[in-house]
C-alpha cells in the first residue's frame, strides 16, 4: 500500500481543544503548573517509546501533547507493512531523543480508538501536538519521508504551541531485553500491602481506596490498576441476588444494566467465556449510550483476566467485529 499524502492540514477535532489559541493557552497552563510543582525533569529514553490502550489515551497522549508532539503509530500483530514501520518509528524516537513522543496503539485491541480516528486501514500514523491531532500518512513509508514529516510536525509544535520537547537523561539505564523488572520501592510497597491486606479481610471499600491512592499518584502502576479491576469487581457483586440477577438478565436481553451486572457475577464465579459472550452479545444489540455502557464493562472485565490472557485476545477480535 502506498502511503498517503504527508500534509499537515486536516485537522481532526477530537473534543479535547476547540480552537489552535485555546490549545497554545492549555499548553501554556500545563507547563507552568508542571514547573510550579517540581516537574520537567529529564525521561529516560525507554520513555520515549510507550503502549497505550483506551483507557491510557488521555494521560499518555492527549495530556503529554501538551508538553510534546506526541506520534500514534496505529498497528496490528498480522499486519506486514506494520513490522516494517514500527521498527523505525520506534528508532527515529529515539534517536530525536526527546522532541517527540511515540504512542503504539494496537488496532485489534483498541476499536474505539481507530472508529474516533476514522482509520480504514493500518499502519496509520497520526500526531497530537496540544491535544490536537493531525493525520500524517497510512502505511509504510520510505525513512526520508517520515523524517521530513517528524520535521514538519516538530516545527508546527514549536512555532505554533511553544513545545520544545523533552529533555532526555541519555545515561539512564534501560533494564536489559528478558530481565525481571526492578521491585518497586517506595511509598508504593506499603500501600499496595495495605490494599491487599484490605482484601483479605474482605473490606472492599479499604482495597478500592488504597488503589486508587495508588493510582493517583502513579498512574501506570499495573499491579494497583489489575488490583483496583478485581477489588471494584467483587465489591459490584457483594451482596446481589445471584438468582435474580439471572432472572433479570434472562427476561431482559436487551437490557444492558441487566447483562452488565449478570457478566459480572459469570466472572466472579469463575466463567470467563460467558461472562465476555454475554457482553458482546449484548454490543450488538445495543446502541448509543447502553451499548457504550456494555464496551466499557467489558474493557473493565479484559483488566481483571490478565491482558495476555488468550481469552481475552480472542473476545477483543470479537468486539472488534461487533463494534464494525
Amino acid at each position: 500500500m502506498q502511503p498517503r499524502n504527508m500534509s499537515m492540514s486536516g485537522v481532526v477535532d477530537l473534543g479535547a481543544v476547540k480552537a489552535a489559541q485555546e490549545a497554545k493557552a492549555k499548553a501554556e497552563q500545563a507547563r507552568a503548573e508542571a514547573a510550579r510543582q517540581g516537574g520537567g525533569g529529564a525521561v529516560s529514553p525507554a520513555s520515549l517509546v510507550v503502549d497505550v490502550d483506551e483507557a491510557t489515551f488521555e494521560s499518555a497522549v492527549l495530556q503529554r501533547s501538551t508538553e510534546v508532539p506526541v506520534i500514534i503509530d496505529f498497528w496490528a500483530e498480522w499486519c506486514g507493512p506494520c513490522k516494517q514501520l514500527s521498527p523505525v518509528l520506534d528508532r527515529l524516537a529515539k534517536e530525536y531523543s526527546g522532541r517527540f513522543v511515540l504512542a503504539k496503539i494496537d488496532a485489534d485491541a483498541n476499536p474505539m480508538l481507530m472508529q474516533q480516528f476514522q482509520i480504514q486501514g493500518i499502519p496509520a500514523v497520526f500526531a497530537v501536538v496540544a491535544g490536537q491531532a493531525l493525520p500524517l500518512f497510512q502505511g509504510a513509508a520510505p525513512e526520508a519521508q517520515i523524517r521530513q514529516t517528524l520535521d514538519q510536525v516538530i516545527q508546527v509544535a514549536e512555532e505554533r504551541f511553544g513545545l520544545v520537547g523533552l529533555k532526555v537523561d541519555a545515561d539512564a539505564v534501560e533494564p536489559e531485553e528478558g530481565a525481571a523488572p526492578d521491585v518497586p520501592v517506595g511509598p508504593y510497597d506499603a500501600a499496595l500491602e495495605a490494599a491487599v491486606a484490605a482484601l483479605d479481610a474482605g473490606d472492599l471499600d479499604g482495597a478500592v481506596q488504597a488503589y486508587t491512592n495508588v493510582l493517583a499518584d502513579d498512574p501506570g502502576n499495573m499491579e494497583a490498576k489489575l488490583g483496583l479491576s478485581q477489588a471494584q469487581l467483587l465489591q459490584r457483586v457483594q451482596g446481589v441476588d445471584p438468582q435474580q440477577v439471572r432472572d433479570e438478565a434472562a427476561q431482559h436481553p436487551k437490557d444492558a444494566a441487566a447483562q452488565i451486572a449478570a457478566a459480572d457475577l459469570d466472572l466472579v464465579g469463575g466463567h470467563v467465556e460467558d461472562a465476555f459472550g454475554r457482553l458482546i452479545d449484548t454490543v450488538k444489540r445495543t446502541a448509543g449510550d447502553d451499548r457504550d455502557a456494555v464496551r466499557l464493562r467489558l474493557l473493565e472485565l479484559f483488566e481483571v483476566v490478565g491482558a495476555d490472557d488468550p481469552r481475552v485476545t480472542d473476545a477483543r477480535r470479537a468486539l472488534a467485529r461487533a463494534l464494525f
